[in-house]
């Protein structure tokens, strides 16, 4: 018979279980991710983000209205000491079709990048482009990736405070060559929610080695700016998430994306009246104060400057 504990333990599982599915369902709705007949490519890196996402989106697939197909696809880099039968033998398990690909990016980024320098985004390009060819090769409509809420809002602030932009991961892409759409199912999910349920599922992690500790990276910094933040101001990131979603152009200073050298005057037809619009009016031109009463309000006599 279970204990307490362990009921308690299963009624918490089992609603963090059904609010991820329900976030990611929704993420997959809102942005049409994936539709019938389409073959999705899962990018399995080994962490807990593309662990959990695989996981939810085959459970998905059991209930949903659309027909689609899962495969897995890894992408061995060839660093040291990669276990390369962890993986092969989770997919086993589960029954899903996967590929491991083999391709040593990790010569070329220990190459090109110096000792201590940040190597994530010539690792992620390298990745990046092979992936986008093995797509077009087993012919899949979609590329899945587990980008989650709070990588989207870290990339958001990375690139404000370092590349002077206002852009972060959005939850659909198409390749700007037109050949690839990426989707994020894990868009709305909580990287602590996607933590707790790694741990509660035991998906056998892979810690990516490449770029060692790596303290000092960019995105840890923000990271831990926003962590920060949250601890101090519970839900500051879902805020922020939210008006990610609400953007208004003619509110900030994009002149391409908004026309504003175009901006002109229209006064033509009947307005709607402004809040607080009948203000008392003061004429000082002639030497003396002299209230311009609006229409309706009784005039007060002019008072002489002294």
């Amino acid at each position: 018979m279970a204990t307490t504990g362990e009921r308690k333990d299963k009624l918490e599982f089992n609603k963090l279980q059904k609010r991820l599915r329900r976030l990611t369902g929704s993420a997959i709705v809102d942005f049409n991710m994936i539709e019938e007949g389409d073959k999705v490519m899962v990018c399995l890196s080994g962490g807990k983000d593309s662990f959990a996402m695989l996981d939810l989106l085959m459970s998905l697939q059991k209930t949903a209205p659309v027909n689609f197909e899962l495969v897995a696809v890894n992408l061995d880099q060839k660093q040291p000491g990669f276990p390369e039968e962890v993986l092969p033998a989770y997919l086993r398990e589960v029954g899903v079709p996967f590929h491991i690909l083999e391709k040593d990016t990790y010569s070329v980024v220990k190459e090109k990048i110096p000792e201590g320098k940040t190597t994530c985004g010539l690792c992620s390009r390298l990745r990046r482009g092979t992936l986008y060819s093995f797509a077009e090769k087993i012919g899949a409509t979609k590329i899945a990736l587990g980008h989650h809420r709070d990588d989207m809002v870290e990339t958001l602030f990375l690139n404000m405070f370092y590349g002077s932009k206002l852009s972060a991961m959005p939850p659909k892409l198409r390749a700007s060559d037109g050949r690839n759409i990426v989707i994020r199912p894990l868009a709305y999910c909580k990287e602590s929610d996607l933590e707790a349920y790694a741990k509660a599922k035991q998906f056998p992690i892979i810690p990516c080695n490449l770029c060692g500790s790596q303290e000092n990276l960019q995105r840890q910094a923000i990271k831990q700016m926003l962590h920060d933040w949250e601890r101090r101001f519970p839900g500051r990131i879902e805020q922020i998430f939210g008006a990610m979603q609400n953007v208004a152009p003619s509110q900030l200073a994009d002149r391409g994306l908004f026309d504003f050298e175009g901006l002109t005057l229209d006064r033509t037809g009947e307005r709607d009246p402004y809040a607080f619009d009948e203000a008392s009016v003061t004429d000082w031109s002639e030497g003396v104060a002299a209230p311009v009463a609006p229409a309706g309000v009784q005039m007060i006599e002019a008072v002489e400057i002294q």
